[in-house]
Parts: C-alpha cells; structure tokens; sequence
C-alpha cells in the first residue's frame, strides 16, 4: 500500500492533528514501517491458535474482606511534622500564576 499525501491528509484530519509538508515525509516512512509489521504478522499461520480472552485462568480473584483495626485521627495526626487542628499541613504543591 501506497502512503500518500491524500492518506496523511485524511488520518490528520481524522485524529485532530496538523502536519506541515516536511513532517508528513517522517509520517509516511512511520506508517510505511507499521504496515510493513502488519502484513509480516500476516504471514504466520494462526490457524490452529486460540483467540486470547484474557491473560490468565484466573477471573474475579479478589481477597476477602477483613475488618482491622484503624488508627483514629488523633493517632495519625500525633507523629506529623506540621499539622492544623484536624488536618496534616504539607508545603504549596500548587502556585497561582
């Protein structure tokens, strides 16, 4: 298959992407490349081969619920560095511009 500017017009359009003229040459030799790959994967025989469902055996293994014992807020306030009343105090992590 040929990659033309056409193509490249129309995957641009199509994903909301603008490329300039000497972008598309890098973009038709990428998807040269990606349908070179596909048509090699077409190649092997999957005749015989299981379409793949899920990873494993294994579905819905999930660990039982367990009640535990929690701290309250006043334990987990008690070793913090800096606190105010009920809340841990941490530095500005975001600034207004």
């Amino acid at each position: 298959m040929e990659i033309t500017n056409e193509i490249i017009d129309h995957l641009s359009n199509l994903s909301k992407l603008k490329f300039e003229d000497d972008q598309k040459d890098g973009i038709r030799k990428d998807l040269s490349k990606i349908i070179a790959f596909v048509d090699k994967i077409e190649e092997l025989d999957t005749e015989n081969v299981v379409p793949l469902i899920h990873i494993n055996q294994e579905v819905n293994v999930l660990r039982e619920d367990e009640v535990n014992e929690t701290i309250t807020q006043f334990q987990a306030l008690k070793n913090a560095p800096s606190k105010d009343s009920d809340y841990f105090k941490i530095s500005t992590v975001l600034s207004k511009k």
